[in-house]
């Protein structure tokens, strides 16, 4: 998993509640278990048309936001199913944050297994940046895990918490495996032990 530390990207407005999973990555496209591949698939049913053209109106489909690397948005962002592609997508495409109110857990949790921050901010601290990702190009924000701030075009500064566990693993590009892995010599010496001592286990 690639480290988080700081990002500075242009934010996507995306002035919506409730942006359930199937929004972010329709079932349709859920076949796959690879991570890559998915970003062309997100938000496909809000960026395309029935016969695949782009609907220019969609904040991803303009060209200021097409490279974006933020999303800020309404409550309950990620809720609906479980489907760990949703976070996959959004990675995919390029998104490492997504800035809201509030998340639905699991897509939360998904979220920093898979290297992107989701912040919870006050409603007014996101109408706020909300205002600032309306400005198209010079929609730029700058994000630093270390400090927890936020860093809109105008030099404002917005604190944002983060559980120092979770904070530790996207400094550090920790998923599950990588903390596993760094057990790994504690792991290695409690097999070679048992393999000593009960060697039928082994057989």
């Amino acid at each position: 998993m690639d480290k988080f530390t700081t990002i500075t990207g242009v934010a996507a407005p995306l002035p919506m509640i409730n942006v359930d999973t199937d929004m972010i990555i329709p079932k349709q496209f859920l076949k796959t278990i690879k991570r890559s591949g998915l970003g062309k698939n997100l938000f496909d049913e809000m960026r395309f048309d029935d016969q695949g053209n782009e609907i220019p109106d969609f904040v991803l489909n303009k060209p200021a936001y097409r490279k974006a690397k933020i999303i800020v948005s309404g409550d309950n962002f990620g809720c609906g199913s479980s489907r760990e592609h949703a976070p996959w997508s959004l990675l995919d495409f390029g998104i490492r944050c997504v800035i809201a109110p509030s998340f639905a857990d699991i897509f939360y949790n998904n979220c920093f297994k898979n290297g992107i921050l989701p912040i919870r901010l006050p409603q007014e601290d996101v109408d706020k940046l909300m205002d600032d990702a309306d400005r198209g190009e010079n929609a730029t924000l700058t994000i630093d895990l270390e400090k927890q701030e936020i860093h809109g075009p105008d030099g404002g500064c917005i604190k944002f918490d983060v559980e120092p566990f979770r904070k530790h693993c996207l400094l550090n590009g920790l998923d599950d495996i990588g903390l596993t892995l760094q057990k790994g010599d504690a792991i290695n010496d409690f097999e070679a032990k048992r393999a000593a001592s009960q060697p039928w286990l082994s057989l």
